[in-house]
């Protein structure tokens, strides 16, 4: 009966530590409002940010992953390309291991033109479901949720352009097709912050 128990609880705790990273924003659904801080400690929220933009890019991205750094020039140029055709492009880091401090450094020394938010406790990433740096989430001006993946096919010499291809349909108005919706985003993990109610369940 103890080892009965045992297990049950065991259970349990992987459900529960399975659920805590069960995403809540859905594919062609509204992306629910929420507010971080950025490294001036200064609040924004998802909904005062996207109110007057064609299309809102909400980037995972990291300070330390090699792969998400080789691609700051190519979010620069994204940024550069599409911020006067009503796009905006915003970064979160949800990793524990960096600093607001290292944001603010890494912004700086990358000459980031964009806003880069601080996810303390990774609930944000838990909300979209996301596991990588870099890893993009593309929302319409009623903040649904249009793609979700990489942002290129390659790190070092892409031949497909995932994330412009799917905003220059955004930005004139047009739907993307099914095949477009989804790629798969790759990159460093985003390291997790352990949840309160999770060490608290642990046998």
């Amino acid at each position: 009966m103890k080892l009965l128990i045992r297990i049950l609880a065991l259970i349990s705790v992987f459900t529960l530590a399975s659920s805590v990273i069960a995403d809540t924003v859905k594919m062609d659904k509204e992306v629910p409002n929420f507010t971080l801080k950025d490294a001036m400690d200064k609040e924004h929220s998802l909904k005062d940010l996207s109110h007057d933009k064609k299309a809102t890019v909400v980037m995972f991205i990291s300070t330390q992953c090699p792969v998400s750094n080789n691609y700051n020039e190519r979010i620069i140029a994204l940024h550069n390309n599409y911020k006067d055709r009503g796009v905006q492009f915003i970064g979160i880091n949800s990793n524990k291991r960096e600093s607001v401090k290292d944001i603010a450094e890494h912004n700086k020394a990358n000459k980031f033109r964009f806003l880069v938010l601080k996810d303390l406790r990774n609930e944000i990433a838990d909300n979209f479901g996301a596991k990588r740096t870099p890893e993009i989430y593309l929302l319409d001006e009623k903040r649904i949720l249009r793609y979700h993946g990489a942002i290129d096919n390659s790190q070092n010499d892409p031949e497909t352009h995932y994330l412009s291809e799917v905003l220059d349909l955004v930005v004139a108005g047009k739907e993307i097709p099914e095949a477009l919706k989804k790629t798969k985003a790759f990159g460093c993990t985003i390291k997790r912050v352990r949840k309160e109610r999770d060490r608290s369940r642990t046998p």
